[in-house]
């Protein structure tokens, strides 16, 4: 794949399909977060487009590539405040669907004020597609986008995102790192891990669910991993080194440790 550097970055253009992925948005304290956009033929979806922090230069973006009116979903791989904070938002200024996790669908109204609800076009759950566990597929102008699981890395009802034309697996926290240039695809992922392993063994549930995860998708047909921080791996070399690297790590409850489990009150308050 070639790679086109502007503010924003186009992973996959073959004329009626685009992915684009935005790396700079986030201003200030934030953490650093890609946010994604896919096209095909006029019909378009965002994909874990974040908060307040996001929502104006986000849509100022996506205006050099579509029509807000053409939006037809807001996808969450799951309902972190980097993720989907923003949906009052987009409720209120497009006809755009969310779609996430049935899990969440109780809990993301909560997100909503009384002001939001009152200039949405239409009641809550007329906009939600609640995903189940097992995913499914979202048709998107003439394609389809498929929403695979993987659950537990991190959030209890997580799910990533598959692109079958450009064979872009969007996943999420996972392959997240916040060191390093997020538009250049890894190429030394020995130093790379460096800058993954830290987050991936507290954020991560288990390693038995990463195993899960690897035996997923080790045969699909992807030549590209971009997670929602930092840089992806490209090309088939890359993303098998990341999945040997995921198939081996302890993580979460494995790297856990009882001695982390102490009333604070027994000792000294650390607040001053």
């Amino acid at each position: 794949m070639s790679f086109e550097r502007t503010t924003s970055q186009i992973l996959f253009d073959n004329g009626t399909h685009k992915c684009i992925s935005f790396t700079s948005l986030v201003k200030g304290e934030g953490i650093q977060a890609n946010q994604f956009l896919i096209i095909d033929h006029d019909r378009a979806a965002v994909l874990d487009p974040g908060g307040d922090l996001t929502y104006v230069p986000l849509t100022m973006e996506l205006n050099r590539y579509t029509k807000l009116k053409n939006l037809d979903y807001v996808m969450a791989s799951h309902q972190d405040p980097d993720i989907i904070t923003s949906m009052p938002r987009w409720l209120m200024h497009t006809q755009a669907k969310i779609v996430a996790s049935k899990l969440w669908a109780r809990f993301l109204p909560h997100l909503n004020s009384a002001y939001t609800s009152e200039k949405m076009d239409g009641e809550w759950l007329e906009r939600l597609i609640e995903l189940p566990d097992e995913g499914l597929s979202v048709p998107i102008g003439n394609s389809q986008l498929h929403c695979i699981p993987a659950h537990f890395l991190h959030s209890v009802g997580n799910f990533q995102f598959y692109d079958p034309i450009s064979k872009v697996l969007f996943s999420g926290d996972l392959g997240a790192s916040t060191i390093g240039d997020p538009q250049t695809p890894v190429t030394d992922m020995q130093a790379h891990i460096r800058h993954m392993r830290g987050f991936h063994q507290r954020y991560m549930c288990s390693n038995k669910i990463l195993r899960y995860w690897v035996d997923m998708v080790k045969d699909m047909d992807i030549e590209m991993i971009v997670p929602q921080h930092g840089a992806p791996f490209a090309g088939r070399d890359s993303i098998e080194q990341f999945l040997d690297w995921l198939w081996e790590l302890p993580c979460g409850i494995d790297v856990m440790e009882k001695q982390t489990f102490r009333a604070p009150f027994k000792e000294k308050s650390g607040i001053e």
